[in-house]
């Protein structure tokens, strides 16, 4: 045994939140901190793993004295940085920009106070691994990657090591931790002696990772002696003591047959992926505001001199820490959601406040004629093509004479909606055609001569438009057709928007379970009635009640827009139970297809709950007319769908108990708090298209869902800017920018790409106003980075996701070579 080798990995697996609020994890950090250095003065050979900036920010504000001592024990080599990111999220439901900003703040958090970035990407508990990991891992500096989750009774795998490669071609050489990570008894020999038993020829090394975790604690003299006493016994392989970055570059230098995973790493835990609405929703607005407010203070920085502001940092920092895979997942205690939405909040309110200063500083530029009773409008794009847009805007009471036009003065369709306010305001409605990353003024003017403007055909049950029709069953409340009525074929394969009641006896992680397929009961319609009617849309509203539950569905219909808008409002009483809305559709040789971050990827038809992002889609042959057809699912705040052979769904919530872990077994005589209880909103839309997603524009309209239009009120005034203006174009329609933002080390632009239809492309990206030219070659779903300096003489530079190239990075990433130089 002993020509066979196993890397003793110390460390301490610390959940910063889980059973306790981040004020316990934080003491808990210190205390295990404490103890790793302590160790290490008892004993020159132990070694010491660990990820996670956040914990060490906390360090180095706390106790400065103990960051000094594991600063010098890293500049030893002793206690090694893994991981790169600012904590282990979950890895399946922040955003793609979210994964690059874990490794953005991490890493760079990591140089500059250890002069190290880490090499190895480290997710030992989150529960299951996107698909395009590989590349945004490789891009961030980290050529491998270690999980535990699933286990392999969850997903098959040829292997503890393979390539895991994503569909740009990327690729991480990948360990799946055997049997845990952490362990619990002062002697190991049980946890040594079955991980031995994985050591399969012609891999003759592997990691066994040893240490109290989950609430911290790390290696003990105990464990240590075992190791010592184990590596002399004949019967066990060779026991070292080691860390991931002294393993990989050992078994790198064999010649070993490592096979290939092009795959996502599911399911462990797939009530995760609904459990908790609001820290979902949260993420969700706080990710796609800060998204916007970069783009807008970006733009207004290099047009206006408004100064950048100097906290989004500090909102990103808290989007990453609740993004941890204990809190997102929904499966903390509740007091860490108050935690949590505080956080949130604080996000939410920096970008606010940035988005803010940057669109008043652009609007009080534009030059706006005085005229009497005329109210502009501005709206700004904050995406990189040209939108078409539902916009709604309170205003002041209209007179009866009140026109809305563009910046040429044609009169654009307007309606009066209900206002928020209970009396003294309106509220507008239109569409608006906007410029790509940019904004168009339209305007509130007093004329008598008013154009007429066509409506969508409703009644109480139906609504109609040139090119779709829909229908509601007054009965049930649930939609019954969608017409298409260019290709003359019905969409549905049955009554859709169907709100299910299913049971769900699972703890809140849902362990060992993969479907929830046990309908208890459907919701009953109350009431189904037109609510809204006019030349931009039409609503029909559906009112229905389950057992103490209300739900509220709102069928929405633009004269103009092909998508269908439903905003839902439920009210939740019921627990131990599930809430899905069901989609039939009427396809034959279906293919299935989920947003994943930065990506999508295709998967069974097969019933079991999946995770994914802003959209899925199912597009195939319709039975009787042979065409080629589909229906994309849209939403604002959901992260939880399954698809079994024609029916979609997508899961609303669930309400289990607050942090109930298996084998736990609830007293029936009890009090628990349940999640999900009470009132919440979403929106979710229905996309029909012909062909594929991929030509449907489903990336973009759910993208103009989750990061709406930003309107402003303004006023006369002279200045330089024009009525109507773009900052930014893209000639290619599968290639959008999803970022905007300052650099981190200088004033220049960075601009972040990413290709969306696994289809290779030349894109050429203008910034007109600087006259600056980027043209790029995409492989298939490649994220592409652009530094545009500043100085129009400075050329612009392809950089990495953490804004380095070889000449700025002082250890280097191997695989960006020179900076690469980017036409103008």
């Amino acid at each position: 045994m002993k020509d066979k080798k196993l890397h003793m990995i110390g460390n301490a697996h610390l959940d910063p939140v889980w059973l306790w609020q981040w004020q316990e994890g934080f003491q808990e950090t210190k205390a295990t901190f404490r103890s790793a250095l302590d160790r290490m003065k008892e004993d020159d050979e132990f070694l010491f793993t660990s990820s996670s900036a956040a914990n060490y920010e906390w360090i180095e504000k706390n106790e400065p004295e103990m960051f000094e001592e594991i600063k010098q024990r890293i500049a030893e080599g002793r206690w090694e940085i893994v991981g790169g990111w600012w904590v282990e999220p979950d890895c399946n439901l922040p955003g793609g920009e979210s994964f690059v900003r874990q490794g953005l703040y991490g890493q760079r958090y990591f140089k500059e106070k250890f002069g190290v970035t880490a090499k190895v990407g480290y997710n030992v508990d989150s529960f299951g691994h996107h698909a395009m990991l590989p590349q945004i891992l490789k891009k961030s500096g980290m050529d491998f990657y270690i999980f535990m989750r699933p286990n392999p009774q969850e997903k098959g795998l040829p292997g503890r090591l393979f390539w895991w490669e994503s569909d740009d071609g990327s690729r991480v050489l990948t360990f799946r931790i055997p049997f845990e990570y952490c362990t619990w008894g002062k002697d190991i020999e049980k946890h040594v002696r079955r991980t031995a038993g994985e050591l399969r020829p012609p891999f003759d090394e592997l990691m066994c990772f040893y240490g109290v975790g989950n609430h911290g604690g790390g290696p003990t003299r105990e464990n240590l002696a075992s190791i010592r006493r184990l590596h002399a016994d004949p019967r066990f392989p060779t026991l070292v003591f080691s860390t991931p970055n002294r393993f990989f570059a050992e078994i790198s230098k064999q010649d070993l047959p490592f096979p290939v995973v092009h795959d996502d790493l599911q399911h462990h835990a797939s009530g995760c992926y609904a459990a908790h609405s609001g820290i979902k929703k949260w993420n969700r607005q706080a990710e796609n505001l800060l998204l916007a407010a970069e783009k807008f203070s970006i733009l207004a920085n290099w047009t206006t001199g408004q100064p950048y502001p100097e906290d989004f940092d500090r909102a990103w920092k808290n989007v990453l820490f609740n993004q941890f895979h204990d809190i997102l997942a929904g499966t903390s205690l509740e007091e860490a959601y108050e935690d949590a939405r505080n956080m949130y909040g604080e996000a939410m309110s920096i970008a606010s406040r940035g988005l803010n200063y940057a669109i008043q500083s652009l609007s009080w530029r534009i030059g706006i004629e005085q005229e009497e009773g005329m109210l502009p409008i501005v709206v700004f794009n904050p995406h990189s093509w040209n939108a078409k847009v539902n916009v709604e805007q309170e205003v002041n009471k209209l007179k009866p004479d009140a026109v809305l036009v563009d910046e040429k003065g044609n009169q654009v369709p307007v309606q009066t909606v209900q206002s928020h306010a209970t009396a003294g305001r309106n509220r507008i409605c239109f569409i608006a055609d906007l410029p790509p990353m940019g904004y168009r003024v339209y305007k509130i003017r007093l004329q008598k001569e008013k154009e007429s403007f066509p409506t969508v055909h409703a009644d109480n049950h139906s609504l109609e438009n040139d090119r779709y029709r829909i229908e509601i069953d007054p009965s049930t409340g649930f939609l019954t057709r969608l017409f298409d009525k260019e290709k003359k074929l019905d969409l549905l394969a049955g009554p859709a928007a169907r709100p299910v009641v299913i049971e769900d006896k699972s703890d809140t992680w849902s362990h060992n379970v993969l479907r929830f397929d046990k309908e208890v009961g459907s919701f009953k319609a109350k009431k189904v009635y037109l609510a809204e009617h006019g030349p931009v849309k039409s609503v029909i509203r559906v009112v229905s009640e389950y057992g103490k539950s209300t739900l509220i569905q709102d069928f929405t219909m633009y004269r103009e827009l092909n998508q269908i808008d439903v905003h839902v409002t439920v009210n939740w009483q019921e627990q131990f139970k599930v809430l899905k809305l069901k989609f039939p559709v009427n396809l034959i040789f279906r293919k299935s297809t989920y947003e994943i971050p930065y990506g999508h990827i295709v998967r069974e038809n097969n019933g079991e709950e999946e995770p994914g992002q802003s959209w899925i889609d199912v597009s195939g042959t319709h039975p009787e007319t042979g065409e080629l057809v589909g229906l994309s699912l849209l939403n604002d705040g959901k992260y939880s769908f399954d698809i079994h052979n024609k029916e979609m769904s997508l899961t609303v919530l669930r309400s289990p108990i607050y942090a109930h872990h298996d084998p736990a077994v609830p007293d029936e005589e009890g009090f628990y708090s349940f999640i999900d209880q009470g009132i919440q909103r979403f929106t979710y839309s229905l996309l029909p298209h012909s062909g594929s997603w991929e030509t449907a524009g489903t990336v973009k309209r759910a993208a103009e869902l989750n990061q709406k239009p930003v309107t402003l009120i303004e006023t006369y005034h002279e200045g330089p800017l024009p009525q109507i203006d773009s900052f930014l174009t893209v000639n290619q329609d599968n290639v959008i920018v999803t970022v905007l933002k300052k650099a981190e080390d200088s004033d220049a632009l960075i601009v972040r790409c990413v290709e969306t239809n696994h289809w290779a492309s030349s894109a050429r990206i203008e910034l007109p106003k600087w006259n600056r030219v980027i043209e790029a070659d995409f492989k298939p779903c490649e994220i592409k980075t652009f530094l545009v300096p500043k100085n129009a003489e400075q050329p612009i530079v392809e950089t990495n996701l953490l804004e380095w190239t070889d000449e700025t990075d002082g250890e280097g990433i191997e695989e960006y070579g020179n900076p690469r130089l980017v036409n103008r």
